[in-house]
């Protein structure tokens, strides 16, 4: 076990680290997608420890922008989720995050942080 394990951090692999291309602020936005249904549920940012924490653990772990800290999705409401599978986009500017959630994914409760406002639907569709 390295330090850094002993002491709570997770190392991001190298390799992974040099590939993914952050903004000024050192993130990488995560799009967060049901696993089974493939609808997307949130949308996060990840620093270098939140990547490797969610690797090491399949817990969902993000970057707070306005708390400046890390935390783990549902340890606080319940609401968890367990990453099945992380995949870094063709420009390493995004990850896309699959998830078996628990719970709504939205902080209001909603089922996904996308129900709210449909601002443009296909011709056929109708909006509920």
């Amino acid at each position: 076990m390295s330090r850094d394990e002993r002491e709570g951090q997770t190392s991001l692999d190298p390799a992974v680290a040099a590939r993914l291309k952050r903004g000024a602020d050192g993130l990488v936005c995560a799009v967060v997608v049901d696993h089974t249904t493939s609808d997307v549920l949130m949308v996060a940012w990840m620093d270098d420890e939140a990547l490797a924490r969610t690797l090491a653990t399949r817990r969902a772990t993000y970057f707070s922008r306005s708390r400046q800290q890390l935390w783990v999705k549902g340890e606080t409401s319940g609401n968890v989720q367990h990453v099945r599978e992380v995949r870094l986009d063709c420009d390493a500017d995004t990850l896309l995050v699959r998830v078996d959630q628990t719970g709504p994914a939205c902080h209001t409760g909603a089922r996904t942080c996308f129900d709210a406002d449909l601002l443009l639907a296909d011709e056929d569709v109708q909006a509920s």
